[in-house]
């Protein structure tokens, strides 16, 4: 258990947290993780209606459903818990109520989790340095998305950085607090066999996929005019890839990491007009059928009586043009309304240059690392081997699960294990102001030309893979897209 800490949650009973946050909070308390000393603040515009327990236990009953609350866990963590009324704009009593609730003398860290707007990120921060809650102990959580370019992330980091240092800005994307990733280092850096193979002599190329089987009900207000580019590729999909691509760091801490990350963001190929028509897809879904049942389209979602080019879908192919990735593709796609809810990385090696038994024919299958994070973690190697019991040309295709089960230990959700590293002051997990801002130029370069040479957008039903353009961007280079969940290929 890590010493205990102050963590002030803005927004502290919207969505993120009571879904996220705070499910994630009690679970660390259950698992002897978080220390029952910490107090953790919630503001609120309005305040609660209800007592702080009763809320709490209501919320449990819906988002912690699986291992159940103990009522003694929870009358504990219920005296952890302050809910205070604060506005984001003006200072005032209010202000002044929060600065005397967190002053302490015994230096423990001071968090302060951002789960609010972008819009008043810049505000907020300024308060929080008025107030004197900027100092020494205290960090700074912003929540995604940083921004709706880069312009706007600029504007944004420069503004926060006036408050907060860089030391003490944590820009958190929750992808990278997994289980799955956080093995996926593991694997890479302390094993000599996985760096001998990670490279374009012996991969063929790399899919990664954020697949959700959700439209976009009740965030119509933030999606129309964000769309899955700016909402998903940016951050999740950009931050998987360099972590699958970067070099290995002198170490792993926080400035060795992030420098690796930058030199991939640095290195991944820009398109320009006709190229980014035939490398990346993006689509809106349609009407169709989920699990069933009939679904409505983007536009009937959110009640649209007007035109929408905002995508839904995306899919890119790309490079990164360094020694190590040369000619390596890099296929990643994003949508929603499709088939299944999932998130994955595929590395796909290339195929044997020979075989020496004329009886195995076309039933050798590349050789693949998966790593899934949702709907669970999951670490698996597949390989041929011979089918017992069969013919001596028979082959079957086995997975080595790399799981880590029954060792006695706590896996951390990824909400919790940033809060933790935040107020340990360790930034390894999350994302650098340069890491964002060069994301943004290479995502915007895409987003111009869409808006400049008026580029069509496809549509797809929803309950399906995508248009068909989605399948015709792998068949073409000879692949097709995997969906490790049902152990099998599927063709859009």
């Amino acid at each position: 258990m890590q010493d205990a800490f102050d963590l002030v949650i803005f927004g502290g009973t919207g969505d993120l947290s009571r879904r996220k946050l705070l499910p994630a909070l009690y679970a660390g308390l259950v698992a002897g993780r978080v220390d029952m000393a910490s107090r953790i603040v919630l503001t609120s515009r309005s305040g609660l209606k209800t007592s702080t327990h009763t809320w709490l236990e209501e919320l449990f009953e819906q988002y912690v459903p699986a291992c159940g609350v103990d009522a003694d866990t929870l009358d504990t963590f219920a005296g952890m818990v302050t809910v205070v009324e604060l506005g984001l704009t003006d200072g005032g009593p209010d202000w002044e109520a929060l600065k005397a609730l967190l002053q302490s003398d015994d230096g423990r860290a001071l968090v302060h989790f951002l789960a609010v707007p972008p819009a008043v990120f810049t505000r907020t921060c300024e308060l929080l340095g008025e107030y004197d809650l900027n100092g020494q102990r205290a960090r700074v959580v912003l929540e995604k998305p940083l921004g709706h370019d880069l312009e706007s992330a600029q504007a944004i980091n420069a503004d926060v950085g006036r408050c907060f240092d860089e030391s003490q800005t944590f820009r958190i994307d929750h992808y990278l607090g997994k289980e799955a990733v956080q093995n996926l280092l593991a694997l890479r850096f302390s094993n000599i066999m996985f760096e001998e193979l990670w490279s374009a002599r012996t991969i063929d190329h790399i899919q990664i996929t954020i697949a959700e089987d959700l439209g976009v009900e009740g965030r119509g207000g933030f999606y129309e005019g964000t769309g899955a580019m700016r909402d998903m590729v940016q951050n999740h999909l950009l931050q998987l890839l360099c972590l699958v691509a970067m070099e290995p760091p002198a170490r792993l801490d926080g400035d060795s990491i992030r420098d690796e990350k930058l030199k991939v963001l640095k290195s991944l190929k820009q398109y320009s007009g006709p190229e980014i028509d035939s490398n990346v897809v993006r689509a809106q879904y349609t009407a169709g059928a989920m699990a069933g049942e009939a679904v409505g389209s983007y536009k009937d979602d959110l009640e649209l009586d007007h035109e929408s080019s905002t995508e839904t879908f995306v899919a890119i192919k790309t490079y990164i043009e360094n020694w190590r990735w040369a000619n390596v593709p890099f296929y990643m796609r994003t949508g929603k309304r499709l088939p299944d809810r999932f998130a994955e990385i595929v590395i796909q090696f290339k195929p044997i240059p020979h075989s020496p038994h004329a009886g195995w024919g076309k039933h050798i299958n590349p050789n693949r690392f998966i790593i899934r994070m949702q709907p669970e973690d999951h670490l698996a190697l597949r390989m041929m081997v011979k089918n017992h019991g069969s013919k001596s040309e028979a082959l079957k295709e086995v997975e080595m699960n790399l799981d880590v089960v029954g060792d006695g230990g706590t896996r951390l959700g990824p909400y919790l294990r940033l809060i933790l590293d935040a107020a340990r002051g360790d930034q390894s997990l999350f994302v650098h102001r340069d890491e964002v801002e060069h994301a943004w130029r290479w995502v915007d370069n895409i987003i111009e030309h869409w808006q400049q040479a008026d580029s069509p957008l496809k549509t797809y039903q929803a309950g399906t893979w995508g248009p068909y353009e989605v399948h015709d961007l792998m068949v073409r280079d000879g692949r097709q897209w995997f969906h490790e969940t049902s152990g099998r290929l599927n063709n859009g």
